[in-house]
């Protein structure tokens, strides 16, 4: 029955509470009387043991669980707990005031009622390096009143650090460090004045003020708050704590730390230092060379400039330096090659300059040489061949010349001196390197033996890399195993046979033989290289002849077979291929359809069929949440339309269907495709008007339209240029160096550019172009148009349009070819496009243009061919001369005015003639696309004018 009446109800509920506290005080009752050890006991068997859960981890400063073993094994109930493992007791009291189960296999969760709390008199606990499955730090751990160093790293704890902690009044040393994203709201250490180390790495501190460590005790020796994701400024005084010796705030790319100070170098006892990826600016003062006593200094990727200071040669007792992906420059301090304790000199990715020294005196324990990505010079000195500890050599990406020398000692396992000029022949030495795991040497002089004798010793070799070097030989008479090679890279070496030892190269992850003249069938046994292994075939560029190669396509992610002479249809095998993300077999023979299995795939992101034989019509099976960014079947026979399915490729990027049979009219369907940035349709079947279009905002970045030879007609579409947003305002600044496509492929593409058929190998995302040309379009040019001022082609030639030139097109600022030519234009050459400054091509010719042509400027470089068969123009380069009415349309510039323009401008015309002369063709080279080409018509007169 139950309780009747608020009264009652009222009675009932305190009756409850009162029982509810009798219980929580007899639980902490019990806690409290409980044995110490039996709550040891208690608390093991809480837990579990695994090995997994105490694995070896390695920080800046320390290795982790390197010997970890468990030693609450051991623990037997029958025992005094006083001399178990990991437990410590008071002599006197015989209280336990310490426990290390640090590294002890131990997992589980601990939670608020652990035994553990029963132990109230712990001075220490070290519950570091176990797997505690995601536990909350208690608010018991508060209660451990005379608690001095609390280590709990390492240990899969969650979640919020308690508050309760800043009651550990007597703590000196406190570690939380890389535990799973503890976070921290409140500076727990504001009342804990006896503290001396405080580790939080990995924790979230985004919601602490960085300066409120600045109330550290000047007594505070050990500072790590790695990766904590601290932001705003602190301020830089803290290394001039007189006691502090360890200080680790790398990897807080928000955090300002201003520039590092001067501080009296005989109060410094600063041993590690590590602000790796922070925020400074200006130069390494010269007083960095004051801190004595620097045994570790990371200051990698901080953004610090000026030169080396030659006083880092005063921290001989330094084992590790640290100072790459700066923007240092000059030359090395010689004072760095005589540090006697230095382990590992990193000073990879600055601008540094100049030779190496002929002869140091330190550097007999060096371990780590990474010297890459600079612009240093000269030949590689002999002292270099001799360190006796070197593991680690990096030289790569620099301008060294001279050969290789001979090895002295045998502790080499990483040498990577490619991208340089050196010439030779690979040292014999390297057939004694036993421990070598990766050996890279491409683009350089060399010329490479692959024989036995050399190679045969290399059983732990995991990466060989020859690419782009003079000659690499191959001595197939003989066999050797590579037991362990993972990657290969023999790109463009000059070799015309498959290299044999293959065969048996069973772990082969990575093998690129592309870009040299291996022909004829590929072999049988190639399709078990690798066996189950192998994710990246690339043999693009070759000789290859007869049916695609039988593979076994298991693990294949990345295929690159472009550019041979494959005949045949696409084999079935190659559905077999689940995790196949790249295919290229374009610029070959293959017959035979595209196979449905491809366009079914969900996890194929580059398709690229191109130029080949294929027939039939686009498979129709594209499945809802595919992964295509480019699909490429350009140069082809395939026929019919467009399948519906192809909207499903919600990611697609680039899609080019050029030169084929396809009919239809226009793909409306590719409207709301939001990625795409390359669409291309031209010479194909598709006909019919250009309507409106079906969704609210088509082609949002679509950067490159041709749709050019088609059957198409009717007005030019207005609507569709009114919302291509990506061709409207493209700031080249932020994006000149960034090029379509990821990973291994880069986007290409076959485009008509300034008059001729260019293959793009890469296309920068800059480039926007329409090319509406050889169809049968009517009517005027819309002067929205205009508004496209990234465009930078332009071609509407080879239709029926009308009307005039409209003068918005002077707007278009990034121009640089515009082709009106083969239309029925009437009236002027607008002025405005005198304004173009980028204009290198111009074809208005066969129209019905009259009056006088622009002069000055760009108009200036264009020939008769510009014009020709508009019997209405007049003035230069053509030889009819403008009569005075015609002439006073537009009257020539005077000298003075064009002085006057020239100044305004900031530019003479003496140097655009030479920048459109030479520099044009330099500047096709280096500039914002690479290209292959025969040699159009345009570089040709180019040519004439140099």
């Amino acid at each position: 029955m139950g309780c009747l009446g608020w009264k009652y109800q009222l009675f009932c509920l305190l009756v409850l509470l009162s029982f509810l506290f009798h219980l929580q005080s007899s639980f902490s009752s019990s806690l409290s009387s409980i044995s110490p050890c039996s709550a040891l006991l208690h608390f093991n068997s809480s837990l579990s043991l695994h090995r997994t859960a105490s694995l070896s981890f390695y920080t800046s400063r320390i290795q982790m669980c390197d010997n970890s073993y468990p030693k609450t094994a051991s623990w037997k109930e029958d025992k005094d707990c006083c001399g178990w493992d990991g437990v410590v007791c008071d002599q006197t009291t015989r209280h336990v005031i310490g426990l290390d189960l640090s590294c002890s296999w131990l997992s589980g969760s601990i939670h608020s009622n652990s035994t553990l709390f029963s132990l109230p008199h712990l001075r220490t606990l070290n519950l570091a390096g176990n797997d505690f499955n995601y536990s909350l730090i208690s608010s018991e751990f508060g209660n451990f009143k005379s608690l001095t160093h609390l280590n709990l790293s390492n240990s899969m704890f969650f979640g919020k650090i308690p508050y309760e902690i800043s009651h550990l009044s007597s703590l000196v040393s406190l570690d939380l460090s890389y535990n799973s994203v503890l976070l921290i709201e409140t500076p727990v250490w504001k009342n804990l004045t006896q503290l001396r180390e405080l580790l939080l790495d990995w924790s979230n501190m985004s919601s602490i003020r960085p300066n409120s460590l600045m109330n550290l005790s000047s007594s505070f020796t050990t500072l790590s708050l790695h990766d904590c994701n601290l932001q705003g400024k602190l301020q830089n005084n803290f290394l001039c704590l007189p006691n502090i010796q360890t200080l680790d705030l790398g990897g807080n790319w928000n955090l300002d730390l201003g520039s590092l100070p001067k501080c009296n170098g005989s109060s410094i006892f600063l041993k590690f230092l590590d602000l790796f990826e922070t925020r400074f600016s200006g130069e390494l003062l010269d007083s960095i060379g004051n801190m004595k006593s620097l045994k570790h200094l990371n200051l990698y990727n901080c953004n610090l400039t000026g030169s080396i200071p030659t006083s880092l040669g005063n921290l001989t007792k330094l084992t590790t330096l640290d100072l790459s992906y700066n923007s240092f420059r000059g030359l090395l301090p010689l004072s760095l090659f005589n540090l006697p304790n230095l382990s590992g000199l990193y000073l990879h990715n600055n601008q540094l300059v100049g030779p190496l020294p002929n002869h140091v005196s330190g550097l007999l324990n060096i371990k780590d040489l990474y010297l890459s990505s600079n612009f240093l010079n000269g030949t590689l000195p002999s002292w270099m061949f001799n360190l006796p500890s070197l593991e680690s050599l990096i030289l790569d990406g620099n301008q060294f010349i001279g050969e290789i020398g001979e090895f002295k000692s045998n502790s080499l396992g990483y040498l990577d001196l490619g991208y340089n000029k050196l010439q030779g022949s690979i040292p014999r030495s390297i057939s004694k390197l036993v421990n070598l795991t990766y050996l890279s040497l491409p683009s350089n002089n060399l010329s490479i033996m692959l024989e036995l004798e050399m190679f045969s010793k290399l059983k732990n070799l995991e990466l060989l890399d020859f690419s782009n070097n003079n000659l690499v030989s191959i001595n197939n008479n003989v066999t050797y195993t590579l037991p362990k090679l993972s990657s290969l890279s023999l790109s463009s070496c000059n070799i015309s046979e498959f290299p044999i030892f293959l065969r048996i190269a069973t772990t082969l992850q990575f093998l690129d033989l592309s870009k040299n003249r291996i022909y004829g069938q590929v072999p049988k046994w190639l399709g078990d290289v690798g066996r189950d292994s192998l994710y990246f075939l690339d043999l693009h560029d070759n000789l290859l002849q007869g049916l695609f190669p039988t593979l076994r396509f298991l693990s294949l992610e990345y295929l690159f077979v472009s550019n041979n002479e494959l005949s045949g249809e696409i084999p079935s095998l190659i559905c077999n291929a689940s995790s196949l993300y790249v295919l290229d077999l374009s610029h070959n023979n293959l017959s035979g359809v595209v196979p449905k299995c491809l366009v079914h795939s969900n996890v194929l992101s580059v398709l690229d069929l191109r130029m080949n034989s294929l027939h039939g019509t686009i498979p129709k099976t594209f499945s809802k949440g595919n992964n295509f960014r480019d699909i490429n079947l350009n140069g082809n026979q395939l026929e019919g339309p467009l399948p519906q399915a192809l909207a499903n490729c919600r990611n697609l990027e680039v899609l080019d269907l050029g030169s084929n049979k396809i009919n239809g009219t226009f793909p409306y369907l590719l409207e709301g495709l939001l990625n795409l940035k390359v669409l291309i349709i031209r010479s194909n079947k598709f006909q019919g008007h250009i309507g409106s279009p079906k969704t609210k905002f088509p082609f949002p970045n679509l950067r490159i339209l041709d749709i050019s030879n088609n059957e198409f007609n009717g007005p030019l579409p207005i609507k569709y240029f009114k919302y291509l947003k990506a061709m409207t305002n493209v700031d080249e600044g932020k994006v000149a160096l960034n090029y379509m496509g990821k990973g291994y492929y880069q986007d290409s593409l076959n485009v008509m550019m300034k008059g001729s058929y260019i293959e793009l190998v890469r296309i920068q995302t800059v480039f926007t172009i329409i090319d509406f040309s050889n169809n049968s379009f009517r009517g005027e040019m819309p002067k929205i148009i205009g508004s496209l001022k990234s465009l930078k082609g332009l071609n509407f030639s080879h239709n029926n349009l009308t009307g005039y030139i409209p003068s918005s097109f002077g707007n278009l600022s990034n121009l640089e070819w515009l082709d009106l030519s083969f239309n029925k234009l009437i009236g002027e050459i607008p002025r405005q496009l005198a304004n173009l400054l980028w204009l290198e091509v111009l074809n208005l010719s066969h129209n019905q243009l009259t009056g006088p042509i622009p002069s000055g400027k760009q108009f200036n470089t264009f020939d008769n061919d510009s014009y020709i068969e508009n019997l209405g123009l007049c003035g230069f380069p053509l030889s009819r001369m403008c009569d005075s009415h015609e002439a006073k349309k537009q009257q020539p510039l005077t000298l003075q005015q064009k002085d006057k323009l020239e100044l305004e401008n900031g530019f003479s015309w003496q140097a655009i003639s030479m920048g459109y002369g030479c520099g044009v063709i330099f500047g096709m080279l280096m500039g914002y696309l690479m290209f292959k080409i025969g040699k159009p018509k345009w570089i040709v007169r180019m040519v004439k004018v140099e």
